[in-house]
Formats: structure tokens, sequence, C-alpha cells
């Protein structure tokens, strides 16, 4: 059958000035093969196994003892019984137009009721198998062919027979491999059964595809005469297409049941007998009536995962017809299912299974592909179904449509993104800004907890736009945007505050840390060349600033604006951190910024030992801007030690202008040392350790109680000067190795 996909192709196309003759009103596509009107007007229960008793009868008649091999195929797949039947009738009422012998007819009839028994050996994940075969089991199903043979030739079949059948499967232009006749040395039945069972199988509702209209498959059949079937005899098919053909498969049915007798052909055995037709019952009647019209699809399935039921609202939601799927093996494939988050559920992991094994009832969102062939959210409930023995039969899959559900809460999403989202960059807005700043600072100065603020925005955003034109700008703003969130924790915030201005808000994080991650930002943004800058690069300034005791969010927020401003001043592409944090808590167990003073304080106000990524010699040339800026002496420089003379006049944020002016001594030792994350489970990495020590230079200044204020506010602009961090605070997470000297 796939041959055939494969080779007519295209074919309704180039058959498109093929006259077909006009059919009969009677003949309707299920009317062509097989149908009955005794059945026509019973419900689906009570047709199929009306339908199925009918089946017994035929091929009981027609074929003796061999009815039992039928039967067996009914068991083993009733698709493929029903079909056999359906391509028996076919042949047998052209045969009666081809006016074959009465011995010609018999042996075509017995052939193709019998041409697919070999699939009672095929194996049941094979056979039942909704979706396309792999090679292996295409392997599996050729299989079936010597199954065929080996079968019938234990029953002792006549040799016409089983070449009716061996041939059946030969391409008339003798192409296929593993025949040795072609063309009109095939038998006349082959070539017949061939062209039915093409037929049928086009006709027929499957899993991935609805059925064929007649015109289509019999221009599918003219696209492959010559090739794959004798071309006089799809001529001769379409014509018989034409006629009565319901009429036909009844006669045909009433020769089998009247004139022949299962003595006829199996004169030593007498045939076992067929149970009656039972009539439903009337609560049946109620139950199978109840599941057609619910407005969820049901499926039924047994112990073996077998469809017993696939209601019609099943139909409709996924668009695969009943008969198709029922007897077959149920498979998340079969629906293409997935689980919320767009992943597909393999067969292994089949949670209508999960449900039968575990006697668990369970509830989900899930995905199946529907009838247009586009995704469709469902909520899935999966019921196992365990008699009272406690033994389980199989379980109940309803999948109710959630795709309305689902696209409100889509719409409530999009509804939120909207007013949440720069529409430009993706990243927040500055209402929303607004709104998460306010709360996180409400919380940090609650917790005591730290957090920071980063301002940002594009160097010479205005060049850009004169010069490469606004597309380009626009560009710009959103690669910058993603270089902001490229170096950002996930709990940290990005948001366009306006124009080219950019503000991230990092909670639970310090100056220090807030200064790397913008550093980093700047360097990843100042590396990277823009295709919409003709292949340059562009800069930013940042500021920023960490939480301080009695700050708003509007404090907060002019402090990093400021910073950001003195990165401009300073020549742009920096970064510059103004304040000092939150006020630690003066306990000593936590603690030990510096030693309080009394009328015996000792000479030293502060004392710390400081941690920098920075390397030694970088350090060196750290320490010669941080000099320059606080416009400090050098008193002393010995290999590894430096003191400095600093006028307090100019540490930051002095409380008053016309306080007296107080000089300390700093004196700084570096060490350079190798430290590993605790327990080894990091590389080895290279880093600074800053012994600080502070002190006032005049006796009667350290009487007064806001130097050791003055000093702390000078050891923090140290700290933030060299990125640093305290190394009492890392002594958990490393441990130190090897030393080195300042250079």
């Amino acid at each position: 059958m796939d041959d055939l996909r494969t080779h007519a192709t295209g074919a309704l196309e180039a058959t498109q000035d093929v006259v077909l003759p006009e059919p009969h009103p009677a003949a309707k596509i299920s009317e062509i093969l097989g149908s009955l009107d005794e059945v026509a007007n019973l419900d689906s229960t009570r047709q199929a196994k009306s339908a199925a008793s009918h089946q017994s009868h035929l091929a009981e008649r027609r074929l003796g003892i061999a009815s039992s091999l039928f039967v067996a195929l009914r068991a083993k797949h009733s698709p493929t019984a029903s079909h056999c039947l359906r391509v028996a009738l076919g042949s047998s009422s052209w045969a009666q137009r081809l006016k074959l012998s009465e011995n010609e007819r018999e042996e075509l009839e017995i052939a193709a009721l019998l041409h697919d028994v070999g699939k009672i050996g095929v194996p049941d994940y094979v056979i039942s198998k909704p979706s396309t075969l792999d090679g292996e089991e295409l392997l599996a199903m050729e299989t079936g062919r010597a199954h065929t043979r080996n079968i019938l030739l234990a029953m002792g079949t006549s040799s016409s027979i089983l070449d009716i059948i061996h041939y059946a499967s030969a391409w008339y232009d003798g192409s296929r491999h593993g025949y040795d006749r072609a063309g009109d040395s095939l038998p006349l039945g082959s070539r017949i059964i061939s062209i039915v069972d093409t037929f049928d199988a086009m006709t027929t509702d499957h899993v991935y595809r609805r059925a064929y209209s007649r015109e289509r498959a019999v221009a599918e059949l003219y696209a492959c005469a010559a090739s794959q079937f004798d071309p006089a005899l799809v001529s001769d098919f379409a014509r018989l297409l034409s006629q009565d053909l319901a009429g036909l498969s009844s006669s045909v049915a009433r020769r089998w049941l009247q004139h022949l007798q299962p003595e006829t052909a199996s004169a030593r055995w007498k045939p076992g007998t067929v149970a009656e037709n039972a009539t439903i019952p009337l609560e049946k009647l109620f139950h199978q009536r109840l599941l057609d019209n619910m407005q969820d699809a049901v499926v039924f399935v047994d112990q073996a995962l077998n469809i017993l039921l696939w209601n019609h609202a099943a139909e409709r939601l996924t668009g695969i017809v009943s008969t198709s799927v029922v007897h077959q093996r149920w498979m998340p494939s079969l629906v293409r299912m997935s689980d919320q988050t767009g992943k597909p559920i393999e067969d292994n992991e089949c949670p209508l299974a999960q449900a039968a094994t575990s006697n668990v009832q369970t509830f989900r969102r899930l995905t199946i592909i529907g009838r247009n062939g586009q995704p469709i959210s469902v909520d899935a409930q999966l019921v196992p179904v365990v008699y009272r023995n406690g033994v389980n039969q199989g379980a109940a899959l309803l999948l109710r449509d959630a795709s309305r559900q689902v696209t409100l809460e889509e719409r409530v999403e999009s509804l939120h993104q909207q007013a949440t989202r720069d529409p430009l960059t993706q990243v927040a807005n500055r209402a929303e800004f607004d709104r998460v700043h306010e709360q996180l600072v409400e919380q940090h100065v609650a917790s005591r907890a730290p957090c920071a603020l980063i301002i940002c925005d594009i160097d010479h955003f205005k060049k850009i736009n004169d010069t490469y034109g606004h597309q380009a700008g626009d560009e710009a703003l959103q690669s910058f945007a993603r270089a902001l969130q490229a170096n950002c924790r996930p709990t940290d915030m990005v948001a366009r505050y306006g124009g080219e201005e950019f503000a991230i808000l990092c909670p639970d994080c310090d100056n220090s840390s807030a200064a790397e991650r913008a550093e980093a930002m700047r360097k990843a943004l100042a590396n990277t060349r823009q295709p919409a800058l003709n292949g340059n690069c562009m800069t930013a300034s940042f500021g920023v600033t960490e939480l301080q005791k009695g700050d708003s969010p509007e404090t907060m927020f002019r402090r990093a604006d400021r910073a950001l401003y003195q990165a401009k001043d300073a020549g742009r592409n920096c970064v510059v951190q103004l304040g000092s944090g939150l006020e630690p808590d003066r306990s000593p167990a936590r603690w030990r910024w510096f030693s309080w003073f009394s009328d015996t304080l000792s000479e030293q106000v502060v004392s710390r030992d400081l941690v920098t990524a920075v390397p030694l010699k970088a350090a060196a040339e750290k320490l010669r801007g941080f000099v320059a800026d606080q416009t400090a002496e050098i008193l002393l420089i010995d290999e590894n030690r430096v003191v400095l003379r600093i006028d307090a006049t100019k540490v930051p944020l002095t409380r008053r202008a016309n306080d007296r002016p107080i000089p300390f001594e700093m004196e700084l030792a570096f060490e350079e040392r190798t430290f590993t994350l605790e327990g080894g489970k990091s590389t080895p990495s290279l880093r600074t350790l800053i012994h600080v020590t502070i002190r006032p230079r005049r006796q009667r200044d350290r009487r007064r109680r806001d130097v050791v204020e003055r000093a702390r506010r000078l050891l923090l602009s140290l700290k933030a000067y060299f990125v640093a961090q305290d190394f009492a605070e890392m002594k958990g997470a490393f441990g130190e190795t090897t030393g080195g000297k300042l250079r």
C-alpha cells in the first residue's frame, strides 16, 4: 500500500482528463463492498455484532472447515477479517460480470477470503500499531505472506488457489522482487484481488488518513495501471463501479447463504455452529446512547490496552473514526499526545497504562493533535476500571477540550505582558519597575538584607540614531537589553526606564556584587560587535548603589542616578558606585567593623581583612587611583605594605560642611593567595588579601563620637574601590593555600 502511495503521488492531478462512468444513485462507498441491508439501521454496537455474525455465516458457507481460519483471523484482528470479506464479495461480484466459470469464481472467492490469513502469525504489537511501521515492523508484516502459504499448504489447499494468493502481491510489470511471473502470465484471480484489495484499503478509514472518495481511489488505480495493475482490468473495474454494487453484493451474499452448503466445500467435516446474534439489553442501549452523545471524548481500553470504545466525541476531537482504531492497541502516539510543556509522551510512559496498572485515578492537562492537525489542550481524566474482586479490567480515558480555557489564560497572560513589558526590548517597563522597586525596598528594609540598584544607559545614543538611523537605534536597544539580561541572575529584574536608560533591581545583593555584575555587563557590551552599527561596538555607563537605612525608593533611585552621571562625567564606559548600604548590626558576634572607643581606646579604630578578585599587580594600580581620588599622602611604602595619610574632609558624606578636618592614617598590607572552595570542589583561584587598619592621627580626635563613623565610611569607600569582600565572611567557604608579595 505504501508503494502505491509513493507511485501514485499526484495521481489526481495527472488524471483530470479521465472520464469515469456516472455512478448509479444507489452505489455509495459504504455499499460498494459487502454492506448488507439487514444491519443498516442498527445502533453501532448491535451493528458490529450483527456484522460479525453475518461474516461468520458467509465464511462458513464459502469455506466449510476452513471457516475456522477466518474466525481465528477475526479473533486476532477484526479489521483485517472484515477487509478480507469485503475483498471476497467485491471480487465475486466482478467475477460474475466477467462471466468466469463456477470453478474459477469459487477459487477466486476462497483465495480472497484467506489472502491475509497469515497475519495470524504477525506479532500483536505490529498488526495493531496505529502509526507508521518502521523497518523491522515492515519485515514482520511481510512474514504474513509466508505464514499464509504454510497454513494453506497444511490444509491441503489446491495449487491454483495458492497461486492466486501468492501472485496477488506481484506487480503487473514484474518490477516487484520475489516473483517469477508478470503481465498476463499472472493468474487472472491474482490481478483481480490485487485491484479490489487496493481499492478497499483506499476507501476505508485509517487512523492517520480518512477514506478516499471513489473518484480519487479510481484515479490512483489509473495512475498505477501498467506498472502495478493490469490496465485493462482497471478500466473494467471503473465500469463495474458504475453499476448497482449494493445489489451485486447482496446477490453474492444470498448465493453463498442459499445455494452453497458447507458440505460442498468440506464434505468430510461438519462445520461448527455459529452463535446467533443476541439482543442488546435495554440498560446497555441507554449506556451506548449516553456515550455517543457526550460532549467529552471517551475511550475504553482493556488490560492489554486494546481499544474497546471510541465515542463520537472522540471522533470529533481527534478526527480519527472509531472503525479505524477499535481493536487497535492504544498508544499516546495515536493522538500525538504531549505533556503541558509540549514534550511528547513516549509510549512506554503512557498515562492511561499507568492508571490501569496503579489503580489510581489521575487528572492532567495534556496536548493532542486535533482533527485539523493543530495542537489542542485537553483536560484528561484517567480512570482505572477494577472488578469487584480487585482485578483490573482496563481503564477509561475522558478528554475535555480545554482550548477555550487555555485561550482565556493566554489572553490574560498576554494582557499582563502588555501591561508590564516594554514592547521593543521585552524587558519590564517603567510602571512594573516602580511597583517591584517599592516592594523590594519595603521587604529588604524590614529584613535588613542587602538590595542593590543599577542604572545604566548607552553612551552617545543620539549619535547612533543620527549616524545609522532609528531602526539601528532600536536594534541597539534590543541588543543592550539582551546583554543586561545575560549577566543577571533569574531573581534580578531588568527594566527599560525610558529612552536608552535601563534599571536593574538586584535583591539580596550588596554594592560590591552589584558593581561586579555591572562591570561584566559593561565588558560584554563593549566587546560585542553590533551588525546594525556596521560591526562597530557600543559602550554604556553604569551607576550602582545599595539600599541604605532611611531610604525610600525615590532616594535610592536618585543616588544611583547620581552615580550614573558621575560615570558620564568620568568619561563614560565605566562603573561608579555610591552609598554604603544598610547600617550593620553592631553585635560583636556578627560584625567586627571596629573596636569601640573609650577612655582606654586602642590606637586602631578600624581593622579589617578584605579579599578581592583583582590580581596583585592590578591592585597596585587601583591603589594609585585610590590615592589620587582621596588626595592622600603616601607616608611609607615597604614591599607589600603602604601607609597613607587621608584628610577627613575628603571622606564622602561628611556630616557638616563646617566640620573640622580629621586626618586619618590608613595602613594597607597586600598578599596574593590561592583559594579553593571548602572540600576542594572547584578550581583554585588567585585572589588578593588586603589587611586594612585605619586610625586617627591626633589623640584628641579619638574622643569624638563621629571619628568611628567617618573611619567606617572611609573603609567602605576602599572596599567599593577594590570590589572587595570581607575575608571573615568568606572563611567558611574558602580555604587558602599559597601566598605572595606586592610588587
